[in-house]
């Protein structure tokens, strides 16, 4: 298959060269790779042209957190229809976590998610292994056959490990076979079954809070132990200013470690949770981590724009419509995020000028997928042709029908955003199209 792309614009940077001017492209493309990069036009014989006037062009965005649900709870989300949502997103790779049932705490279960992500074909989907059997943080799996059977990371997400004695000896452990080790932070001896943050909307609705240090005391110990230990520690989704203090200290010392953040928390606060017609609150604005406060909300903007923030994850934790119905305390953590990821940063950040493109783009691709040593992110001859085009200028309403997730669970329902994607080719196959 030899496909054309033409007249699209994109970034140099992007391209991996020194220089902050925007260019018009031709692209071609064959056996999955691309081919040839030029601004002049391209001669030959294809099998498709893309016109991709008036698109930017980016690299297939990389996230390094999703729930795709299988094997074992596929009424929520399974790996073909969270493909479809990651791509429709503009992401061509995506890193699975664990806690599907049974858990992927052995080969079988992480070389069943790898091979079933193969057989779709729509999006690449990398699973991790779970850090301890069940996700119980009792006794490590065997990580080396783990890491055998496919996975990239070693994590219990979803869960924080409480044992300080086992944590330290994952670390060991997933420094010992070149893993790093992604870390829920939460001691929930202080999260105490909290169902959002603690803070004056608990208070005021008579909500179990979640305290801020329950993160930060994880992510404390983690950057310490990471120091000890010469491990890559991997704060997922951080969410409070101590936190991000803490990962700052440690970068400062050179200690092995990164952090992600994600669109809800730099966007959305405990006091943007919505109060439904019962007086009751939204569960779609429940997440783990809860939405903090408006100044915890600042810190991460802050963190975003001064480069601490190693790279955006949506934490796509995708629930059924009666599970999210439910009073908050009783319904379950989690949003989805595939499909609007990069508009809501573009739109909020890039649109604004606090943060340029081809960072944003950074952040999303080449710095994510670095996290898990993937080589991705520039748009060169002889690399994978997963490349994104994105609609910069259009606005779109985000409305439940917008999802190709199974799930509708998102707190960003009926924002204008921009950013909207058009194409998404995967291995040079066009895996995603929504021509204007």
């Amino acid at each position: 298959m030899k496909t054309l792309i033409t007249s699209a614009t994109s970034h140099n940077r992007l391209l991996g060269r020194d220089s902050d001017e925007y260019l018009v492209l031709n692209i071609a493309i064959e056996d999955g790779k691309v081919s040839q990069i030029s601004e002049a036009e391209i001669e030959g014989a294809f099998d498709q042209v893309i016109d991709a006037s008036g698109l930017f062009l980016s690299p297939g965005l990389v996230d390094p957190q999703v729930h795709f649900r299988e094997p074992g709870m596929e009424y929520k989300e399974d790996i073909e229809s969270g493909s479809k949502a990651a791509v429709k997103g503009g992401f061509t790779t995506v890193i699975s976590m664990p806690n599907t049932s049974p858990t992927a705490d052995n080969p079988d279960t992480v070389r069943f998610m790898a091979q079933r992500s193969k057989d779709v074909g729509i999006c690449k989907v990398l699973p991790t292994g779970s850090l301890s059997h069940s996700l119980a943080g009792q006794t490590l799996t065997d990580f080396a056959a783990l890491k055998e059977a496919g996975a990239v990371a070693i994590t219990d997400d979803g869960k924080g490990v409480q044992k300080d004695e086992i944590f330290k000896e994952a670390m060991v452990k997933a420094k010992a076979v070149n893993l790093a080790i992604l870390d829920h932070s939460e001691d929930e001896s202080l999260s105490d079954g909290g169902a959002i943050h603690a803070g004056k909307v608990a208070a005021q609705f008579g909500i179990k809070g979640i305290k801020p240090e329950s993160e930060s005391v994880h992510v404390e110990r983690g950057c310490q132990m990471s120091q000890e230990t010469g491990a890559h520690y991997h704060v997922l989704h951080v969410s409070t200013k101590a936190s991000i203090d803490a990962v700052r200290a440690a970068k400062a010392k050179n200690i092995n470690v990164t952090v992600e953040v994600s669109p809800h928390h730099l966007l959305l606060c405990d006091e943007d949770i919505k109060v439904k017609d019962d007086n009751t609150l939204d569960a779609n604005w429940k997440m783990n981590p809860p939405l903090r406060s408006k100044a915890d909300k600042l810190a991460c903007q802050e963190a975003l724009l001064d480069g601490t923030i190693d790279a955006i994850a949506t934490d796509h934790a995708p629930h059924s419509p009666d599970e999210k119905a439910q009073h908050i305390e009783a319904a379950p953590f989690g949003i989805i995020g595939l499909e609007t990821a990069f508009p809501l940063i573009y739109t909020h950040f890039v649109k604004t000028e606090k943060l340029t493109l081809s960072r944003c783009i950074d952040l999303m691709s080449k710095q994510a997928g670095g996290l898990f040593n993937i080589d991705c992110g520039r748009i060169q001859v002889g690399a994978d042709a997963d490349l994104c085009l994105f609609d910069l200028e259009s606005p779109f309403e985000v409305s439940p029908e917008f999802f190709a997730s199974k799930s509708k669970n998102s707190p960003f329902i009926g924002q204008t955003l921009y950013g909207q994607t058009r194409y998404t080719l995967m291995n040079g196959n066009v895996v995603f199209a929504n021509k204007p």
